[in-house]
């Protein structure tokens, strides 16, 4: 079951790398094709934060209650983040050199602009 607690770190976490990440491609350090990358990456680590926390509680609530909610909490958010990062860096990437995608992309790309 999700808590709130694990859906508010979720969010914060991806949340703040791409809003970091928004800046660095107005600023032109970051590419189209890179940011799409990006932003897989931070949707899968929120999701992996949020997971992570959710599990890692349950696990340190059957080893050690009270602490081990806490510490499961947090040792699961960061090992969460790492691997849904991990996971989304590899399938954003895909994404972004993926000829297919492109060329749906870039017209409506070229329509924004």
């Amino acid at each position: 079951m999700i808590q709130s607690s694990s859906v508010v770190a979720g969010i914060l976490s991806g949340g703040m790398t791409q809003l970091q990440d928004t800046r660095s491609l107005q600023h032109g350090s970051m590419g189209k094709r890179e940011y799409t990358a990006h932003t897989v990456e931070n949707v899968t680590g929120a999701v992996g934060v949020m997971a992570g926390v959710e599990y890692g509680a349950v696990v340190g609530s059957a080893l050690l209650p009270g602490v081990g909610t806490v510490l499961g909490a947090v040792v699961g958010g960061v090992l969460g983040d790492r691997l849904g990062r991990a996971v989304g860096g590899q399938a954003g990437h895909m994404i972004s050199r993926n000829q297919m995608v492109n060329k749906v992309t870039d017209p409506i790309a070229e329509a924004i602009q």
